[in-house]
């Protein structure tokens, strides 16, 4: 299964171009990626083609990160979907430490959640494999 990493960094200039650099320096491809910053503070919420190789690249330019294998879930693509899925979450003292939108088809988002507790999360969204939730 990917690893999902979430990478802290500092929020300036050219520092997202530095870790996707390095990565690309050792031939890992970045599969999916979503970047957020607030302040001095950024992160970078990211699956790769080579998470040990990931770790490693991570490791040498000092960034601090988790990382987990996402649970992934199919939602109804509406108003409240995720709001149902995170508050079941929450509801199973499960911390959502990253998520990213995976794929979309018709009527239907497929979100990868990166939590600290795998199992309870499965638990909790009914989870087995790739399923809906619905509301």
């Amino acid at each position: 299964m990917c690893r999902q990493f979430i990478i802290q960094m500092e929020n300036r200039p050219g520092e997202l171009a530095h870790v996707a650099r390095a990565l690309a320096a050792r031939g890992i491809d970045i599969r999916h990626i979503a970047t957020a910053g607030a302040g001095d503070e950024a992160c970078a919420f990211v699956t790769t083609t080579d998470p040990d190789a990931t770790r490693r690249v991570l490791g040498t330019l000092g960034h601090s990160f988790i990382e987990g294998s996402p649970v992934l879930v199919e939602l109804d693509d509406a108003p409240g979907a995720l709001a149902v899925a995170a508050g079941r979450l929450g509801d199973a003292h499960v911390n959502i430490l990253g998520t990213l939108v995976v794929g979309r088809k018709p009527g239907k988002v497929e979100f990868a959640f990166t939590v600290d507790d795998e199992e309870a999360a499965r638990a909790a969204l009914g989870v087995t494999d790739l399923v809906g939730v619905s509301s």
